[in-house]
């Protein structure tokens, strides 16, 4: 599992241009498995997602598609590779 960050390099305004994209690009990951949660930081400076396990290469090039990336609005950073040990009930499934 890895946890990426995201900051944006634009004014909001701008990024809010490319939201629908974003958030259509990450729904699609969601439904695949690849993206397990996503959410925009407070205040809003950029965002915090949480992959599947994959490979380290995988999560590092991951982002290259994202509509925020592409428009030039936003970076990543993959800050955390872990394997949860212990999890809350009703995260059972989170590996």
């Amino acid at each position: 599992m890895h946890i990426a960050s995201s900051t944006y390099t634009a004014p909001l305004d701008e990024v809010d241009r490319h939201r629908e994209a974003h958030l259509a690009w990450l729904t699609g990951h969601v439904a695949a498995g690849s993206v397990l949660a996503a959410g925009r930081r407070t205040p809003p400076t950029g965002g915090v997602i949480l992959l599947a396990e994959m490979e380290p290469e995988r999560a590092a090039a991951f982002f290259d598609e994202d509509p925020y990336v592409l428009a030039g609005v936003a970076t990543y950073e993959v800050i955390a590779s872990f394997t949860p040990r212990l999890r809350a009930p009703g995260f059972e499934g989170l590996s």
